[in-house]
């Protein structure tokens, strides 16, 4: 694989008054490789949606960047001419046409069908708002797109004049995923893109996700909170605590013996859909913090099971500990903290 985008100490603060702010998102540094799904957990309000809007420029950052390489996973014949592009472009910096042109690499999946929807355009009109935006396709050509884009997630062209309230949420949402399809992205952040849906029509889109990125090569940022479709879907994982990554992993290793208290408390909740099967479960001490009142040291130190004085006074780095496996705890290498298997017993 090739890296498709790195994001470097990438901040955003949010402020509360004339004199108090607080990072939504706390230096994050990610790498996303082409092809791959990279999905971040964590618990609401840990920073995961403000992650997303802050690399598809939904909102701004207030500092760090993100680079964008748009040949990566591109591979030409011998002897193929095409427009020269840059090796790496910094995103958060492009203004006015080279935003334009970029911008129809990168879309977003939002997490309610419905509100995400125009209530006032048809679903041909919402699908090809991207490619109106962003190109001057001539119509015949766009009215072709749209209709191919449409088959593609599973809607009936036949259906495009019609507006968003007649169709169910799944229906919808794969709407959405045809918006965010149309200009041919390389990398697609999905926002709680099914945690709306009822559980079977959440298969089914999962299930699609999966399919066109088999077939058109695109790059998933998944964010999510249920972590058995996480565990489904990704290649790896980066779990979130109060706007800071404190683990990052290829998904099977994270699962099997995670290196950080947090990420061990998040397993344990998992649901366990066999009953004879009782997984332990593991609540952290008090209640989730203010972000506005933020702990010293390791931010997860006060509800933290294994804290010491340690932990209270330094903040540890994000470090690897094993090949490709990253944690944020200065007792990494020394916990044996449990997997999804290990936390399950027989009744």
């Amino acid at each position: 694989m090739s890296e498709l985008m790195r994001i470097t100490h990438l901040t955003k603060e949010f402020r509360v008054s004339k004199r108090a702010s607080f990072p939504a998102v706390d230096d994050v540094s990610l790498t996303l490789q082409a092809g791959e799904t990279l999905s971040v957990v964590g618990e609401s309000g840990c920073g995961k949606s403000t992650l997303g809007r802050l690399i598809v420029r939904g909102i701004d950052a207030t500092s760090g960047k993100v680079v964008y390489s748009p040949s990566a996973g591109v591979e030409k014949a011998a002897g193929e001419q095409g427009e020269k592009q840059p090796a790496e472009i910094d995103f958060l910096a492009l203004k006015g046409r080279a935003l334009k042109r970029v911008r129809k690499d990168i879309q977003m999946i939002f997490q309610d069908p419905l509100s995400s929807l125009d209530p006032r355009m048809t679903v041909f009109d919402i699908i090809a708002e991207p490619l109106r935006a962003t190109s001057r396709m001539p119509t015949t050509e766009l009215r072709r797109r749209v209709r191919e884009i449409a088959e593609k997630v599973g809607l009936d062209p036949s259906h495009l004049r019609r507006y968003p309230h007649s169709f169910s949420g799944g229906q919808r949402q794969r709407i959405g995923i045809a918006r965010a399809l149309v200009t041919k992205p390389k990398l697609i952040v999905a926002d709680e893109a099914v945690s709306a849906l009822d559980v079977s029509i959440q298969a089914q889109i999962i299930n699609l996700l999966k399919d066109l990125q088999d077939e058109l090569g695109i790059t998933y940022l998944f964010i999510a909170h249920d972590l058995s479709i996480v565990e489904y879907i990704s290649d790896r994982v980066a779990v979130m605590y109060l706007g800071r990554i404190v683990e990052l992993a290829e998904t099977d290793q994270l699962f099997a013996v995670p290196r950080h208290p947090y990420t061990e408390t998040l397993l344990s909740a998992v649901p366990q859909p066999d009953p004879e099967v009782k997984r332990e479960r593991i609540v952290p001490k008090g209640e989730v913090p203010s972000p506005t009142n933020r702990a010293t040291g390791c931010l997860f130190s006060p509800r933290c099971h294994y804290a010491t004085e340690l932990c209270r006074t330094e903040t540890p780095a994000l470090e690897e500990i094993a090949d490709g496996h990253y944690s944020a705890c200065h007792y990494a290498s020394e916990l044996s903290l449990r997997g999804l298997a290990e936390l399950a017993t027989t009744v």
